[in-house]
């Protein structure tokens, strides 16, 4: 056996080990940092997934509560729906003309719908929270006023000499009215297109808070016809008190306006509008835009992602100043971070702009709006007189006036929200499942499947039976009940076009732009309401006794061929979309 020296040792005792190791430990400082050995990576790693899964969560939880404000505003905001339940009054009540009472329910109409670009282009550009604050705003302004100047009676200028407020003061109230409903029905609906426009069922998540402002009129109405009545002298339950209708109507809307500026919020903005631009990469267009040609579009920042190394300028020594390097890392990532969502939002900008003058100067574009102008506006007016027809086909000396055998103007509301409703869902579910895919899918799909004007054009063919019941003298006037079958008739064709049509903007010139595009669309009612309801006043006024009263087909008959006739014209305009669209094989 070869001697062994005393000072050699080949043998490492764990006491040597946990020695050395010590000493490693008071050697390395006070813990582990970035760059040193001791650093552990794994537990970054973690820490980055569960960050990441976190943000996933906030982002989901944020989308469903931003989705719920949405229903909820839109289920408020459709009280205009309801002016025939108390357009008769302001004839009783406040001595108005028919003309008078057909411009208050105009001036409603235009205030709602010819802002709607504007306030679409703010929308998309500032997000929809600051809409929903000025929808508050407007509705309290304009039904608290509304209420006032129907208590102060008949203006000075009306057949009988009175003491209230002038007819304009009215007038002003209304604009506020038509404005609020604008920019909150706006500004609820864009939320839900934009945080579900990579959707699977997106077409249904757009129906439902469109679906629920036209329920919103229905429950409003029942509300103010079963709790919010005038008594009479002998205890029984009487009118509606149109005084406290409108307080009422004040007040709840306020209170949602102001719900919707905290719960509406878009999610994942950055990724839409990344998808915005790509789909113009593909198109070649980017290629010609100047601000991408100077300087190239930045890359996108990986939220969520584990930082990247640090550079050379940016590595953290080991020696005293360690903390102040980290300041300075911070603050470079600071400004940083500045550039970039400049960068971002002058992106946001380019894009939104190029998308609304691509939509603007599309041919199939005008064709949808002149559609959707020539079907609503005959549809917008109906709503807004049917309280004025109901009298028209009530016999003179019919026994119960309370009940009469057209059905009263609440039932009517009821009916139109109802079957409006139900065909906004009906057709947005439809939409999802057989609407064919916006891109080839690999392998094909063996669904069945069919374009979206197989829905569309249909609907537009019940509102046209709608108004040829209404028309036909041996129909309703003979029988006045089949007034309720034209109601659900309607209710099915209007509703149905307000669902499809906004779908059918988001699928062809996509969702980014949405608020702007569908503004520019949703004005067209405007015009054609007011177009229709001339139409019916004029007529309405010619049949007209001494008295100012109208009963019989002559009240309404004119009118209800004009708007059959406006119809058949929005079928075919819609039809000629439609060869366009497949001619340049764009998916409907």
């Amino acid at each position: 056996m070869a001697p062994t020296s005393p000072t050699f040792n080949p043998r490492i005792t764990s006491l040597d080990f946990d020695t050395n190791r010590r000493r490693r430990r008071r050697s390395s400082g006070s813990g582990p940092r970035p760059g040193d050995d001791g650093y552990d990576f794994m537990d970054q790693v973690a820490q980055g997934i569960i960050e990441q899964d976190r943000l996933k969560m906030r982002r989901e939880v944020t989308r469903v509560l931003s989705f719920v404000c949405a229903v909820l505003s839109c289920l408020c905001a459709g009280s205009i729906t309801s002016f025939s339940l108390y357009g008769v009054r302001f004839l009783t009540d406040l001595h108005y003309t028919q003309f008078r009472v057909n411009a208050v329910s105009i001036t409603a109409e235009l205030a709602m719908y010819l802002p709607v670009p504007l306030f679409g282009y703010l929308c998309d550009r500032y997000s929809p929270p600051p809409l929903s604050l000025l929808a508050s705003a407007l509705f309290g302004f304009g039904y608290i006023l509304a209420a006032y100047t129907y208590r102060s009676g008949p203006p000075a200028d009306a057949k009988i000499d009175g003491q209230g407020w002038p007819f304009g003061i009215m007038i002003l109230a209304f604009v506020g009215i038509g404005a609020g409903t604008s920019c909150m029905y706006l500004s609820a609906v864009a939320t839900c297109a934009k945080n579900f426009a990579t959707a699977k069922y997106r077409g249904f998540m757009l129906a439902v808070p469109i679906a629920a402002f036209g329920l919103s009129g229905m429950w409003e109405s029942q509300i103010g016809a079963h709790l919010l009545y005038e008594r009479l002298p002998n205890g029984q339950k009487g009118d509606l008190d149109v005084f406290k209708y409108f307080i009422f109507l004040a007040g709840t809307l306020i209170g949602v306006g102001l719900l919707g500026t905290l719960g509406l919020q878009i999610v994942d903005e950055e990724d839409l509008i990344d998808h915005g631009v790509e789909a113009l990469e593909r198109s070649g267009l980017l290629d010609e835009s100047e601000f991408y040609h100077d300087s190239r579009a930045p890359t996108p920042v990986n939220y969520g992602t584990i930082e990247s190394p640090p550079s050379d300028s940016e590595t953290v020594s080991d020696d005293d100043d360690d903390e102040e390097a980290y300041l300075d890392l911070s603050a470079s990532q600071v400004i940083k971070h500045r550039e970039e969502k400049s960068r971002l939002k002058k992106k946001k900008w380019w894009l939104l702009n190029h998308a609304t003058h691509t939509f603007l100067t599309d041919h199939t574009m005008w064709l949808l709006a002149a559609g959707f102008f020539l079907l609503t506006g005959p549809g917008e007016a109906y709503i807004n007189n049917l309280g004025t027809i109901i009298p028209t086909l009530t016999p003179k000396n019919y026994f119960d006036v309370t009940s009469p055998p057209a059905g009263r103007a609440s039932t009517h509301v009821s009916i139109i929200a109802l079957a409006s409703t139900f065909a906004r869902l009906f057709t947005g579910t439809l939409s999802d499942l057989f609407a064919p895919p916006s891109y080839p899918e690999n392998p094909p799909s063996t669904r069945t499947s069919f374009s979206r004007l197989v829905l569309l054009l249909p609907s537009a063919v019940l509102l046209l039976f709608a108004f040829l019941t209404l028309a036909l003298p041996f129909l309703t006037t003979a029988t006045p009940s089949l007034f309720l079958l034209c109601s659900g008739l309607l209710g099915l064709g209007y509703g149905a076009s307000f669902s499809l049509v906004p779908i059918i903007i988001s699928v062809v010139w996509g969702a980014e732009n949405f608020a702007t595009n569908w503004g520019v669309v949703a004005m067209m009612p405007a015009g054609g309401a007011a177009v229709w309801s001339l139409v019916y006043s004029a007529g309405y006024s010619d049949a007209s006794d001494s008295q100012g009263e109208c009963r019989g087909y002559a009240c309404f008959a004119v009118w209800a061929w004009g708007c059959a006739v406006s119809v058949c014209a929005a079928i075919v305009l819609w039809c000629l979309a439609w060869r366009l669209w497949r001619q340049r094989n764009v998916v409907v």
